[in-house]
């Protein structure tokens, strides 16, 4: 029984946005043996409530809306009403109390996400589209454990707070509510109170599945639509898919800025499908990399900063048009690899920032919560409820969209306490160190779930430190990623070709010193977007030389990157040597394709990708040391390196790299069989825009030891190339 003055209370509480427990007071009770509804509908003018002799009139108790029936009756359950809106009289229709329907959310799944161990809570959380109590509706759920009342707000109460607050679970922090016949895309946030200093902050939802288009950041209600896939027996392949053995060639792709239609308007998920894989195909990639396209306030943060970690960006189109990129993807045999954020979000008020009026999702302390560099907040991982959020966000793009692997973005600030910070700037760990426990847990756990529940999908960290056993698995200790970026094969590489050819000799080191640690980790070689801005110059722009130089240095690159143990990525633009650096604004320059250097580097990559998808020497044996033998490591003073790769049945392919613009004669070699051998591939090509200089015909191998081989042949080094040689039938 709820007595006069708690019934006060309740509705003081109501009127004035501060109702914690709306079922207390609106919806059906039973008060001295009688039945009482109790609706607010501060936008009505007269209300009914059907009963099982007829609709009955409510009485308004208060003048902003408050109406009750009292009396020995009984309503259909659960019941409908019939309303008459203010300035439509006559005009009613008819609609069912959201306080009429339970909640539907188990206590099982609460208790799993406070545990940390839901990996699908964005099955729970957000706007669900379910039957609840025989009706279709929206039931939304959002996480907020500091609020003093949460409501659903949005256009279909006119952004009120008072109409729709929420039910919390116990102390879970959990709140519910089911919105009867709510049409999808209809705008939606959470108006949340906190109990503590009354500040009312208007959040968008963290779980939803789609915002509407920047710069508005309502959430969009989601429909009910199961997608076709009709990519089964991709999925099915994939899961004995032998990564660690198989070539893997990833192009990135920032989906905004690849091509665009000549007034600037973005190319669709599906208009990308149409152009870019017929391109990616040709060129002989196996995965496209998608630079974030989870949804993201900010068009120059390039998907980094996300605001939406369950949800597609509405930039370049719906759910669906993904889903349909996604499937073109591996009906065309190529794989999709997305980039993910887990290690920071922005401070936008409208997102996940201070969620509940707390630090929430981040740590309080900036110490331990606050990116200097970057602006961004980080995640609190030791927050079993932040951990759930991101491991159902992961497993959210591999389930919902079949994506092929996780980029995952900016490892080592999440591995390191004190990443980017002055002594004095940081906490230590409970045992005095600098390792983000927290953290370091999360990403295990995520690459358990991901290679359990997705076998052959992939997750690749970008982690630019000495951290050990990254792509190890963790029942030895190791992070469990699938492989790991080859930051510094990656510098060292960049670094060298900067030098001129003349002082080459001097840093021949960083040609050679990655076999030290090549085989430590599974390694990825990237040419990533991170190395073609910021006034870092395009990759054309870092080589020295004249023109000429310049194109035959990045062909000479690309020799090495697809020669040397390791899977491969480059950045789109870089295939055909884009002269710009990268603009997130602006298209590729597709027009320097009319020009022979250009179409050159493009064609010399091109064939080098296929050579690397179709010789097993260049991709079975990528991280076992069984795969490489150097010929000659030590030739300094000419600035030439030549080395074997291998595949699993012995045969093998020799690599021969000049990198100085001086030809080489005769320059003889080790090989490790006698027999006649061809040139598969020269970067001095003029198809490619070189010299033409090269090794026509076969050449003979001569019974002459050489660099500790029994046999040898002496090959032309065309000037700044390299050159593929193997055995001839």
């Amino acid at each position: 029984m709820i007595t006069t003055h708690k019934t006060t209370s309740l509705q003081n509480a109501l009127l004035s946005a501060r109702l914690h427990d709306p079922f207390s007071y609106l919806g059906m009770h039973r008060e001295k043996g009688q039945v009482l509804v109790r609706v607010f509908r501060p936008n009505d003018l007269n209300v009914w409530i059907k009963t099982t002799v007829g609709f009955e009139p409510m009485s308004r108790i208060h003048a902003d809306g408050i109406f009750e029936l009292r009396g020995e009756f009984s309503p259909d359950l659960p019941y409908r009403l019939r309303v008459e809106e203010k300035g439509r009289k006559h005009t009613a229709h008819e609609a069912y109390d959201p306080y009429a329907f339970p909640l539907q959310i188990s206590d099982h799944d609460v208790y799993l996400f406070n545990e940390g161990k839901l990996r699908q809570a964005y099955r729970m959380l957000g706007a669900q589209r379910v039957r609840n109590s025989g009706v279709d509706g929206m039931r939304f759920s959002v996480w907020a454990p500091n609020a003093e009342r949460v409501s659903v707000v949005g256009d279909f109460n006119r952004w009120d707070g008072r109409i729709h607050p929420m039910a919390v679970h116990h102390a879970s922090g959990v709140w519910e509510l089911f919105i009867p016949d709510l049409p999808p895309n209809a705008l939606y946030k959470y108006e949340i109170r906190n109990r503590t200093s009354g500040e009312i902050v208007l959040k968008t939802d963290p779980y939803a599945n789609q915002y509407e288009l920047r710069p508005h950041t309502a959430a969009l209600t989601p429909a009910n639509s199961a997608y076709d896939w009709q990519d089964v027996q991709w999925m099915a392949t994939r899961i004995n898919w032998d990564w660690l053995h198989a070539p893997l060639n990833i192009i990135e792709i920032h989906a905004g800025s690849w091509k665009r239609h000549p007034d600037g308007r973005f190319y669709t998920y599906q208009e990308l499908a149409k152009h870019l894989l017929p391109y990616v195909v040709e060129m002989g990639y196996t995965h496209i990399e998608l630079m974030p396209v989870s949804e993201h306030p900010l068009d120059e943060s390039w998907g980094y900063q996300t605001t939406g970690y369950f949800a597609v960006t509405s930039r370049y189109g719906s759910v669906e048009d993904f889903k349909c990129f996604v499937e073109a993807c591996h009906q065309a045999n190529i794989g999709v690899i997305l980039d993910w954020v887990p290690a920071h979000f922005p401070q936008d008020t409208f997102a996940l920032a201070r969620f509940d009026g707390t630090a929430l999702y981040e740590h309080e302390d900036p110490r331990l919560g606050f990116h200097q560099d970057w602006g961004t907040y980080i995640f609190n991982y030791g927050r079993n409820e932040v951990k759930s959020f991101l491991l159902s966000s992961a497993h959210y793009w591999l389930s919902e969209f079949h994506l092929d692997g996780l980029r995952v973005d900016a490892v080592a600030s999440m591995l390191y306490l004190d990443y980017s910070r002055k002594e004095g700037e940081w906490l230590p760990n409970k045992y005095g160190g600098r390792e983000n426990l927290e953290a370091i847990d999360f990403l295990r756990e995520l690459n358990i779930m991901v290679h359990e529940e997705f076998p052959g999908a992939l997750t690749l960290a970008e982690e630019s430190t000495a951290w050990p056993a990254v792509s190890r698995p963790t029942y030895v200790g190791g992070l469990g990623f699938s492989m790991k970026w080859n930051m510094g094969w990656m510098h060292d590489t960049l670094s060298y070709m900067h030098e001129d050819p003349i002082y080459r000799r001097y840093h021949h080191d960083k040609l050679t010193f990655s076999q030290l640690y090549a085989y430590s980790e599974n390694f990825v070689l990237p040419f990533s977007h991170d190395e073609v801005v910021h006034g870092k110059g395009s990759l054309l722009d870092k080589m020295p030389g004249d023109a000429w130089q310049k194109f035959a240095n990045v062909r000479l690159l690309f020799v090495f990157q697809m020669t040397w143990p390791g899977k491969k990525l480059n950045f789109m633009g870089n295939e055909f040597a884009q002269r710009q650096e990268w603009r997130v604004s602006h298209e590729l320059d597709w027009g320097l394709l009319q020009q022979h250097q250009y179409c050159g580097v493009q064609a010399a990559l091109c064939d080098l990708n296929h050579c690397y998808k179709d010789i097993s020497a260049l991709h079975q044996l990528d991280f076992s040391a069984e795969g490489f033998n150097w010929i000659d490591c030590q030739d300094t003073d000419q600035s030439v390196i030549s080395y074997i790769r291998r595949a699993k049945d012995g045969t093998f392919i020799i690599v021969v790299l000049n990198f100085t613009p001086v030809p080489r004669n005769g320059y003889r070699i080790g090989v490790p069989a006698a027999g006649d051998y061809r040139e598969l591939f020269n970067s001095d090509s003029a198809y490619y825009g070189g010299s033409n200089m090269g090794n026509a015909g076969s050449i003979a191998s001569m019974h002459e030891p050489w660099m500790g081989f029994s046999d040898s042949i002496a090959v032309t080094l065309p000037p700044l190339a390299g050159i593929i040689l193997s055995l001839a039938d």
